[in-house]
């Protein structure tokens, strides 16, 4: 037992591409919001081909606001 050996896989953090503005980001949660509205419209009147869209747009809109909020207490500083 001790000699098998596991492999574990460990997902790394993204690394940031690009430095975007308090303006740019709420911008794209803007456009996020409207995509997911689309999502689930399409996703109620069954056109939507794969639904974890929804999930992936719901992540990416609490991840702007994160950044945005991030954004607005550096400022105060």
């Amino acid at each position: 037992m001790a000699t098998e050996k596991t492999t574990k896989t460990t997902k790394s953090a993204k690394p940031a591409v690009e430095v975007k503005t308090l303006e740019q980001l709420r911008e794209e949660l803007v456009t996020k919001k409207a995509d997911q509205l689309e999502a689930k419209k399409g996703h109620r009147a069954g056109e939507l081909t794969n639904p974890r869209v929804i999930t992936t747009i719901r992540k990416d809109i609490a991840r702007l606001h994160t950044a945005i909020r991030a954004e607005e207490l550096k400022e105060k500083k």
